[in-house]
């Protein structure tokens, strides 16, 4: 497998390998939560055709899903194979996600994650990410993040 960070729009095609990337990567958080992680449920064919989707490698191992919304980028979801882990997929997905906020003149990235994935909020502020709140949305337990992005 290609240490190939380029990082593109997703296309019709690439939709079975973008669920497929997604399943595998919160699969393992089903039993910990209790319920299947919100991302595997999404929309995966409706979020590329609305050109959110973007993916990196070949055959693809990580998947961004950035939804522009006003005065600031929502980083809906960020998705790397376990088998490509610990390579730095998450990294440059990462940094893209701060480029494309750039481009589109937006301020700020938000995020959240599920408070039972506790991986991940030790990742997110190691890249300049801040808590904003805590709170239930719905079924979920989710720790709200944003970074400012500087022009």
């Amino acid at each position: 497998m290609g240490h190939d960070h380029h990082i593109r729009p997703a296309t019709a095609a690439d939709a079975d390998t973008v669920k497929a990337v997604i399943d595998a990567a919160y699969r393992p958080y089903i039993a910990r939560i209790g319920l299947r992680p919100a991302p595997m449920d999404a929309d995966h064919a409706a979020d590329i055709a609305a050109g959110r989707v973007f993916v990196t490698g070949d055959p693809v191992v990580g998947v961004l899903v950035l939804v522009a919304g006003p005065g600031h980028l929502v980083l809906e979801n960020i998705a790397v194979h376990p088998d490509a882990a610990r390579q730095g997929v998450g990294r440059h997905l990462l940094a893209f996600a701060e480029t494309h906020a750039r481009a589109l003149g937006l301020p700020e990235i938000r995020l959240y994650t599920n408070a039972l994935m506790w991986e991940n909020q030790e990742i997110y502020p190691r890249y300049g990410y801040e808590v904003t709140e805590r709170r239930q949305d719905g079924p979920y337990d989710r720790v709200h993040y944003r970074k400012h992005i500087r022009p």
